[in-house]
Parts: C-alpha cells; structure tokens; sequence
C-alpha cells in the first residue's frame, strides 16, 4: 500500500484527530531507513521537478497547515532543498494587509497559483480563513461556516486547470509543542522566532484542534485531499512529506514531450 494512501483524510469521512497518533511512524521501520529514504525521495523530486517543467501539463499546489511550532518552516527547508528554485516559489500567509482585507479571501490566495510547469507552497493559506477567524471570532459563524464550499469550488477550479493540490497537516501534540517551545527559549539563535502571540495562541489548542478536524472533513477531495502527516518525530515528518509528493507526482504519468525537429539530422560543426 502507498504511503499516502494510509496518511490520507479519505473524502466522506470524518478526520478524527485523536484517533491519529502523532508520534506514530506508519509504513517505516525506523530512522535509519527514513534517512536513507529521504535522501532517495529528494533525488526523485528533483528529477520529477524537472520532468513536470518539461512536460508543462501541469501544475503542483502543496499547502502546509499545524499548529504553532508544528515544522511547517523545518519541513519545506529539508523536503525541498534539491529543487531548482527557479521553478518553485514559497510563499507565506500572515494577517491580510489592508489591500487584501478589501477584497474576496482568496483573492490573495489565486493571484500566486502555481503556472503550468512550476511548483508553489503555501506555508499557512487560505484555510487560516476558516481556523484563526472561527477560533477568534473575527467573523460570523455564517460567513466562515460557507467558507468551506468556496474553497473547494476555487481547489475543484484549479485542479480543473491542471493544478495538482496536496495538503499537508503536521500533526504534533500539545506536549511536543510545550518541548519545541522550551527549545527555542533555550537557544539564542532561535529565540527571535518566539511570540507572545505563541503563547496566547495555545490557550486555544482545543478550539484550533476542532476547527481543524472540521476543516480536514470538510474540504479533503478526490481532487485536493488532505493528508495528516505524524509530525512529532522530524524525520518521520520529513520523510512522509516527501513520499507523499513523489507519489502525487509519479501517478501523473508525466512525459518529456518530443524534440521540436529531427534530432538526427542535427550535425554540429
């Protein structure tokens, strides 16, 4: 059975959090063979990378979503350090500026949608419109509660243009986060990423877990589905991560596509 196929929120069925073990390690032996097969997954993205330029029939969408801490930065850093960054881009969702703010949420969302050829992450998107505004209150429950469908109309309208969609959730427990906390408050050099806001934030880790559950329920497709990666171990994140993208990518059957003139005519002198 594919990696995927056992992390996946399987479209019609609920994503029940608690029943998924963030400390479990499915379909891997330990990190020895994780760290071999991670190295042997970035060779393979780097080829298919290249492979989904060439061909230029599709598209890649990877969007990341945990919680505070959860690896999101740690897992596009080591997942995608062998892709050509000429044709990926990463790009971050914090608060909406005030352009932003005056038009449709996923106005900001569409306008940097991957071109045919290239991949794009998002590191948090378009779903903080229906996680931080619903824990927050920042808008009705009948606006963010429609949200839902609109997202999967705009998800069903890209994969319609060739765009393949993964999503990832980095799962970690509320343990792990208090320990990577601790951690960063012990080390100089990553203390400039700690917040009060971080800090507050966790104060509502049962409201963000039920938002997400309904999130992940809700708007994981047959054409954009969402997978609940085991996050607590970093090389299991990783790796799982990177299986994930390769078997998206090899299930596209991708092609070079034929030489524009007879290449065996061509004498070079």
């Amino acid at each position: 059975m594919k990696l995927s196929a056992e992390l996946v929120v399987k479209p019609g069925h609920k994503a029940r959090l608690t029943q998924r073990d963030p400390d479990s390690t499915p379909g891997v032996k330990g990190k020895d063979d994780a760290v071999s097969a991670l190295e042997k997954n970035m060779k393979r993205l780097a080829e298919l990378q290249y492979l989904l330029y060439a061909e230029n029939r599709h598209a890649l969408l990877i969007v990341f979503q945990a919680m505070d801490a959860g690896g999101k930065d740690g897992t596009i850093r080591h997942v995608m350090s062998g892709l050509n960054p000429q044709g990926c881009t990463v790009t971050p969702f914090k608060v909406p500026s005030e352009e932003e703010a005056e038009h449709d949420f996923l106005w900001r969302i569409h306008k940097v949608a991957p071109r045919l050829g290239e991949f794009s992450i998002f590191n948090r998107s378009h779903y903080e419109e229906v996680l931080v505004v619903r824990v927050h209150n920042l808008v009705p429950k009948q606006i963010w509660s429609g949200r839902y469908e609109h997202i999967n109309s705009f998800e069903k309208l890209l994969s319609d243009c060739h765009v393949k969609i993964i999503k990832f959730f980095l799962h970690i427990s509320k343990e792990e986060q208090k320990k990577r906390f601790e951690n960063r408050i012990d080390d100089p050099t990553r203390q400039w990423k700690l917040s009060e806001a971080d800090f507050a934030e966790r104060g509502y880790w049962d409201n963000y877990f039920r938002a997400y559950e309904d999130a992940l329920t809700r708007c994981s497709t047959q054409w954009a589905p969402w997978y609940v990666i085991p996050a607590n171990k970093k090389w299991y994140r990783n790796l799982a991560v990177s299986q994930v993208i390769v078997e998206t990518l090899e299930d596209l059957n991708m092609k070079f596509p034929a030489p524009k003139m007879d290449v065996s005519r061509i004498r070079i002198k």
